[in-house]
């Protein structure tokens, strides 16, 4: 924990640090990972993927991904693991365990 001398020196903090004890003091961690991994979904799995498919729910784990075309679902269940290893290798990004991909438009 931080001193109040410390805090009113007036460094500046990282806020991420700040986040992740509040979330983790909240039992939050793991969702909050992974809905960031939904937003931040077309920077992590880059552009290509991300005209294509679109990460749209979070939940225990399991990352639900909206593909236009069983062609396109086929092809991101093929690349599911290095998907996920990009995934892991952002912050907070092992907390998503499973790819699933659904029909859905990608608007």
């Amino acid at each position: 924990m931080t001193s109040r001398t410390e805090r009113a020196s007036g460094k500046p903090r990282q806020i991420a640090g700040i986040i992740d004890r509040l979330m983790a003091s909240l039992g939050q961690s793991r969702r909050f990972y992974g809905w960031s991994v939904v937003t931040r979904w077309p920077e992590i799995v880059g552009e290509q993927i991300a005209r294509n498919a679109r990460a749209i729910a979070f939940d225990d784990g399991v990352l639900t991904v909206a593909v236009p075309s069983d062609t396109w679902r086929q092809e991101l269940q093929m690349q599911s693991e290095m998907i996920l290893s990009k995934i892991h290798d952002h912050p907070g990004g092992r907390s998503v365990k499973r790819l699933r991909m659904v029909r859905g438009e990608k608007g």
